[in-house]
């Protein structure tokens, strides 16, 4: 079997697909993006397939190497999602091509459900205790939700304590048996985190997401001494080199993203290297079908996953959701906060190639929005 051609398909609301054919009619597809750098990434996956066209696709581990490494050049965020949505491709390939889900490939699986959360927003919210119990009513037992709009260095007492209110609301209409991650995307500094997160404690997050911007995870162990709640971070960083530093600064929960961090290949050696640091596994996935396939095949066979999540009803998705482009779409059925075990062949999931034509007829530019402080300056997003 030979690799025949790579195709990218920029889809609503932000996403990339990747279809990979082969010269016996056997195709995978693979989600390689950044979210507002999509067309950068689908030119770096333009560039790869002139290694791989032509080549052997069930050399998995051998594309990998060569793509990372044989270039000189290496790492960082458009390379490493450029090759994570080609090796989602080339497992969902191996898998059809033995008849069997990629769990099966990677040792089977060790569990029969896997937990997932939902979004509620929360950076400038209306209501988010009303979004909670929403989330709740639908059967899921954890959400996430993001901890505040954009801060000063070193900001008010209004502005720490509106943080700790808005997760006091939460904590109040869900009750304590139901988890409540709290995501800064990195929007405290270190002497705002030491601040905020010791008062949070009294409302038992599940874990505090990305306290820290990633360029100062070196800082991380005086943020994890501050408090007992749980630390997690993880969705830019790209490799296994990146969570070497992170895991020795004591986080609880490592959350690579299978669409930036090298696909499966990689992030199965970034789960087995969390484990050795007691550290659990909740893959970042705020993105589409394909990339949720993916995860939920590494957290099917990976014995730390703590929980999973995916984007089903999240702000982003303004014009296309995560089950528009699946041609069954029950595979992603949530019962009781739970996914249960994908039987399908590969990456386990059929997607309806007329949706993806037609939408990437319109394409999109999704951009991030761009926060300034109320002195002009720039802020975290």
């Amino acid at each position: 079997m030979k690799i025949t051609s790579l195709r990218t398909y920029l889809v609503a609301p932000r996403w990339c697909f990747l279809r990979v054919d082969t010269d016996e009619g056997i195709t995978g597809w693979g989600e390689p993006v950044v979210e507002g750098r999509a067309h950068t990434v689908a030119a770096a996956v333009d560039e790869l397939a002139d290694h791989l066209v032509g080549k052997d696709p069930m050399r998995i581990e051998d594309h990998w190497q060569v793509l990372t490494k044989g270039g000189f050049y290496r790492g960082g965020p458009v390379l490493s999602s450029a090759v994570a949505g080609i090796d989602q491709a080339l497992w969902d390939i191996a898998g059809k091509a033995l008849g069997v889900p990629v769990w099966q490939l990677l040792g089977g699986n060790v569990r029969d459900r896997a937990r997932v959360y939902s979004w509620i927003g929360g950076d400038r919210p209306d209501d988010v205790a009303e979004a909670a119990l929403d989330r709740k009513e639908q059967g899921f037992t954890a959400i996430k939700m993001n901890a505040s709009a954009q801060l000063r260095p070193i900001d008010t007492p209004e502005a720490v304590r509106g943080i700790v209110e808005r997760v006091q609301h939460v904590r109040e209409a869900v009750g304590d048996r139901f988890d409540i991650a709290v995501d800064f995307h990195g929007r405290l500094s270190g002497a705002m985190a030491r601040r905020v997160l010791p008062l949070l404690e009294p409302y038992l997050p599940f874990f505090v997401e990305e306290p820290l911007v990633p360029e100062m995870s070196d800082h991380l162990g005086e943020i994890v001494r501050c408090t007992s709640i749980p630390i997690a971070t993880g969705e830019r960083l790209y490799s296994r080199w990146d969570f070497k530093r992170v895991l020795q600064q004591g986080i609880a929960v490592a959350q690579p993203d299978l669409s930036h961090a090298g696909g499966i290949s990689e992030v199965r050696r970034i789960a087995a290297m969390a484990e050795a640091y007691d550290v659990a596994l909740a893959p970042h996935c705020p993105l589409g079908p394909i990339a949720l396939a993916a995860s939920l095949q590494v957290g099917f066979a990976t014995p730390n996953l703590l929980i999973q999540e995916q984007s089903l009803g999240i702000h982003y998705n303004k014009g296309s959701d995560l089950l528009d482009y699946l041609a069954d779409r029950s595979v992603f059925r949530y019962e009781d906060g739970h996914v249960a075990l994908p039987t399908g062949p590969g990456l386990g999931i059929e997607i309806d190639e007329k949706a993806v034509e037609k939408a990437a007829r319109t394409g999109h530019r999704w951009r991030n929005p761009v926060w300034r402080r109320d002195d002009g300056s720039l802020a975290e997003w």
